[in-house]
């Protein structure tokens, strides 16, 4: 089992240095904190959490909900977490709400009953300010991902707007005009803003308005949220979609393809998020990367910090740059020209 004498060791330092550094009670220099913290995570060193909790009067457990752990980026923010999470001497427990109301409401009311120290929210269908502050009682808050309306709780979050914007200048770039938005539940801010940032830049353009569609956050919700614009895609009546996250639009590739309206050819599509499989899919998604292990680790290491130095969290919204990623799924839209052409080859 690892000592703290044997991350001492590794780090060039006491024992008592190593202790001042985890608990950020005492100040250390920045170069010997991440030292300790270096060797702390090669060597996997565990705090000793019931000594730990008896001192501190705290379980040294952190909360973490999340709409969904099979989306992959969530899965990404969660395993951020908890690594973070680890390397400060704390565990984290884990609900997930399937971006249902009455869920995240339970899933609050379960973690306040397990005693944690804090709560990093990744909100799916948000509690009202009101039922926030109720259920919450006074456990420290940070939000990471998705805003809440009305808190004023300290958020990290990425540029949603400047998002849709880029994904709009893209689509724009190749020569686009006619396009379909697939939005998602209104009431996520992040959803909201990666719309307003597209449609406004579009219109700076003076392309023609897009088209608005709403599903969930999911592959099935991009899916019903194409179907009625099928035999638009078809017939060539539009050409491009921007998706709210990378499921929907892998989603809305799966239906276009089953009608046999190809990606690119027919149709270039841009999503949001950069999960994993957007990087393997075929034609492999162009799309909005975000950090995520950047949100989820500075949630957690805000945090950590509040709690281990006795402090109050800042209260600030902390925005992380997004970057577009281009692949294999956009192109320049088809001109009579090259459709007469693709008829030419196809009947010989």
């Amino acid at each position: 089992m690892v000592s703290i004498a044997d991350v001492a060791t590794l780090a060039g330092v006491s024992p008592t240095t190593v202790s001042h550094a985890l608990s950020g009670k005492r100040k250390v220099s920045a170069d010997v904190r991440e030292r300790v913290f270096a060797a702390v995570e090669e060597l996997g060193y565990h705090p000793g959490r019931s000594a730990q909790s008896l001192a501190s009067g705290r379980t040294r457990i952190l909360g973490l909900i999340v709409p969904d752990i099979g989306n992959g980026y969530f899965a990404e923010l969660a395993q951020g977490v908890e690594q973070t999470a680890t390397v400060g001497g704390y565990n984290v427990l884990l609900c997930t709400t399937g971006f249902d109301h009455e869920r995240e409401k339970q899933a609050f009311e379960m973690i306040r009953s397990r005693a944690v120290d804090g709560v990093v929210y990744a909100a799916g269908s948000p509690p009202s300010n009101s039922e926030l502050a109720r259920l919450l009682g006074d456990l420290p808050l940070v939000l990471v991902d998705e805003e809440v309306p009305g808190t004023d709780a300290t958020a990290f979050i990425s540029d949603n707007y400047e998002g849709g914007r880029n994904a709009a200048e893209h689509l724009l770039g190749l020569g686009h005009r006619e396009v379909l938005v697939l939005q998602a539940n209104a009431d996520l801010i992040s959803s909201r803003e990666r719309v307003r940032g597209f449609t406004e830049a579009w219109a700076a353009a003076g392309a023609p308005e897009p088209r608005l569609a709403s599903g969930g956050f999911t592959h099935e919700g991009g899916r019903a949220a194409i179907e009625p614009f099928v035999e638009a895609f078809a017939n060539g009546d539009l050409s491009g979609v921007f998706a709210a996250n990378d499921l929907m639009a892998l989603g809305a590739i799966d239906r276009l393809n089953s009608a046999e309206v190809e990606t690119p050819r027919d149709v270039s599509v841009v999503g949001f998020d950069d999960i994993v499989p957007a990087r393997y899919v075929r034609p492999r998604l162009t799309t909005i990367r975000q950090d995520v292990a950047g949100l989820g680790g500075s949630a957690v290491q805000a945090l950590v910090a509040a709690l281990d130095q006795d402090i109050r969290l800042d209260g600030r919204r902390h925005v992380y740059p997004v970057e577009l990623i281009v692949r294999d799924s956009t192109a320049a839209p088809r001109t009579a020209s090259t459709i007469d052409a693709d008829l030419r080859l196809e009947a010989s």
